[in-house]
């Protein structure tokens, strides 16, 4: 390898190093709502989402005569705006914070996780002018790491408590699967693999090696050979309907005329007239 491919290479695995590092760590950017006495449930749930880190996420809606995009990431920042996890941006390109991931609030189930980011910017004219609050629910969906990212609902007519919810896919909430597999079954597995093994094996051996031909070329033929006509003798043996030693049957003695008086009828020719 010439000296530019070995830098070319030694960069690319730096970088993915680097890259990996960080994602690994990211979802410790999320901080909960109990300043430093985060418990380690909300910690094992952010720890679930770590392959979510490296994602972003957007979608469209229409409202009315305005259209709004919203951007989410979790534990990271959008929008290039610092602590945004979620920023809401209108047709005229206006960003609003919608939920700092320095606010964080978590739960989860089975298969789902709630997300909440807090303390986003301030309403305008709804909710007492409180700040914005955004809700994710995160389901469970094996076919995907990350999508299917929805806007659900903006609640903002109540006097207070607003908040936005979302929808995301991802399999990083589903539970583990764990094998069902029973003692018997798992012997039987391991009984017929064995048993291929030597079959391939003994087959393999048997032709480039010994340089057997037909059906020498199955492992220890003769054997199995054997072995199938002593099985053969045993059943025969066990299920056989007649006695082993039968007696003799007795036969009576023909009542035809003896050979000797035929014999002598025989002659009768040869004597002289």
């Amino acid at each position: 390898m010439s000296v530019i491919g070995r830098l070319t290479w030694s960069a690319l695995v730096f970088l993915f190093v680097a890259e990996w590092g960080r994602c690994q760590g990211q979802t410790r950017n999320c901080k909960t709502n109990n300043q430093g006495n985060e418990s380690e449930s909300e910690r094992k749930l952010l720890s679930k989402l770590e392959p979510l880190a490296s994602l972003s996420f957007s979608a469209v809606i229409q409202d009315k005569d305005n259209s709004y995009t919203y951007y989410f990431s979790v534990c990271g920042n959008v929008a290039n705006i610092s602590n945004a996890g979620l920023v809401q941006i209108d047709k005229t390109g206006t960003k609003t914070v919608i939920g700092q991931y320095t606010d964080t609030q978590i739960f989860g189930g089975s298969d789902w996780v709630m997300l909440v980011y807090k303390n986003g910017s301030k309403y305008d004219n709804h909710c007492n002018h409180e700040n914005r609050k955004s809700m994710v629910m995160i389901s469970c969906n094996r076919n995907t790491i990350g999508g299917g990212f929805t806007v659900v609902d903006e609640e903002r007519t109540k006097p207070t408590d607003c908040f936005y919810l979302f929808e995301l896919d991802s399999s990083t909430v589903c539970p583990v699967i764990t094998s069902k597999l029973s003692a018997g079954s798992i012997l039987l597995i391991v009984f017929f693999s064995c048993l291929t093994l030597y079959i391939v094996g003994g087959f393999l051996y048997q032709r480039l090696v010994v340089g057997a031909k037909g059906m020498e070329q199955f492992p220890n033929y003769s054997f199995w050979q054997d072995l199938g006509n002593l099985t053969a003798d045993g059943c025969d043996f066990v299920c056989r309907s007649r006695a082993r030693n039968a007696p003799p049957t007795y036969r009576g003695v023909a009542s035809e005329p003896l050979g000797g008086e035929e014999t002598e009828e025989r002659d009768d020719h040869l004597l002289p007239m």
